[in-house]
């Protein structure tokens, strides 16, 4: 654990594959499960640029909220 701190202390982007294929070129045989387990649970993680899966492309349309500003006080008054 002392060894995957350092590691991950030194370079935060490597992931559970290449800090255990690391951890081998130090002749310390782990496997990725057992990095990925010691590793969650020292709460390490790499750090990488997450997706923006929520960013409207230029072309997208926007489309209107047709019902803003309407009173719905009937049951089944409004249908999508």
């Amino acid at each position: 654990m002392r060894l995957i701190d350092a590691e991950h202390l030194r370079t935060p982007i490597y992931g559970t594959r290449r800090m255990s294929a690391c951890l081998n070129l130090l002749r310390h045989a782990v496997s990725r499960k057992r990095v990925q387990r010691l590793m969650r649970g020292m709460g390490l993680q790499a750090i990488y640029p997450k997706p923006f899966i929520s960013r409207p492309s230029t072309g997208d349309r926007i489309y209107p909220y047709l019902l803003r500003g309407r009173v719905i006080d009937l049951l089944n008054q409004v249908w999508v």
